[in-house]
């Protein structure tokens, strides 16, 4: 028998970027006790709810549902979120951009820092496209995750041991696992074409990241991949378990959350043809990760909320868009479409 004092509502959610935030703001409403029914939509930044909230009005009701939610940086309203594009931001972003492509390009001519080189991504960059991740709006499903499961066991007292147990195996698990894509792709004997076809993916996957670190151009994140949604799903329900290896389980599954940077990365650990190189791809990404998410581990950091955000994520975009351009350029050296463009 259907209860009657079930009702459907649609909310606007302020905050949403990517294909993960779908993700975890399903996951979190669906834990409030009122709420049966939840689906997200990124593309009208929207979520319909039916529950029971008694005689609530709608405004109240969208409180209630931000509450979950507000660590995380999203808020629920009954108003439409309109996208203004903050063009304003750029004049500090692209000098801190230039900066850093200078400093690049003088740390490779000398040798200290081998961020690049003409077969594609090297370790250097996939570290620095890690930090870069750790910081983007994509990891803060990862940060969400780790939230989730440090009030887990808070209850309990116990803060050090999880973290540890998480931190180690998310390092471990990309290592291990991006050996594994390593390897399947010399099984698949990729050969040159093969190789340009998926360092092309690679390239146009992290174009667009940095493209929707740019904020504006709304209709780019329609474009950008993401893990299969079950796949998600299930890795956030673990991070729910209480259970003494829950935190190992949680640092091992985020390497299949809908995250673009880690998508992008794993791409190109498949075209390595080797279990060494791609898990040390997958290593020095995780470590890039690092030292942000022990900040998120044991504070509330978040750059995203923070006044200068807009500034960092055009930054981070910048670079992220000059990584993807000299991938693409190198692919078409290495089949040999253009000539030498880089002399690093």
């Amino acid at each position: 028998m259907a209860d009657l004092n079930q009702k459907k509502y649609t909310f606007h959610v302020h905050g949403m970027h990517c294909k993960a935030c779908v993700l975890l703001t399903e996951a979190e409403l669906k834990e409030l006790p009122n709420v049966s029914y939840v689906k997200s939509s990124l593309t009208n930044h929207s979520v319909e709810v039916v529950g029971d909230f008694g005689d609530k009005t709608p405004e109240q009701i969208a409180q209630e549902l931000t509450i979950p939610l507000k660590a995380s940086g999203y808020i629920v309203s009954v108003e439409r979120q309109e996208h203004t594009a903050i063009w304003s931001d750029f004049k500090i972003a692209i000098p801190i951009a230039l900066g850093f492509a200078v400093l690049f390009v003088l740390l490779q001519k000398a040798g200290l820092v081998n961020l690049i080189n003409a077969n594609g991504v090297s370790y250097g960059t996939a570290f620095v496209i890690g930090i870069v991740a750790s910081l983007s709006t994509c990891m803060a499903v990862v940060g969400g995750l780790l939230l989730s499961m440090s009030a887990t066991f808070a209850k309990e007292g116990d803060k050090i041991k999880p973290q540890l147990m998480f931190h180690g195996g998310r390092i471990v698990s990309f290592f291990l696992l991006g050996g594994v894509i390593g390897a399947l792709g010399s099984a698949f004997t990729l050969g040159t074409m093969g190789t340009f076809i998926l360092g092309l993916l690679v390239a146009l996957v992290m174009l667009i990241l940095g493209i929707n670190l740019l904020d504006v151009f709304p209709w780019a994140k329609k474009l950008q991949l993401s893990m299969p949604a079950f796949i998600g799903k299930h890795a956030h329900g673990i991070s729910k378990f209480n259970h003494t290896l829950t935190p190992l389980l949680v640092g091992v599954a985020t390497f299949f959350l809908p995250c673009g940077f880690t998508q992008s990365m794993q791409l190109y650990a498949l075209t390595t043809g080797s279990f060494m190189s791609g898990g040390l791809t997958m290593l020095a990404f995780a470590l890039g990760t690092l030292p942000v998410l022990t900040l998120v581990s044991f504070s509330s950091f978040s750059i995203k909320n923070s006044s200068k955000s807009g500034i960092f994520f055009k930054s981070a975009g910048l670079i992220v868009i000059m990584f993807a351009l000299f991938n693409l350029i190198n692919s078409l050296v290495v089949i040999g479409l253009i000539p030498p463009v880089f002399s690093f």
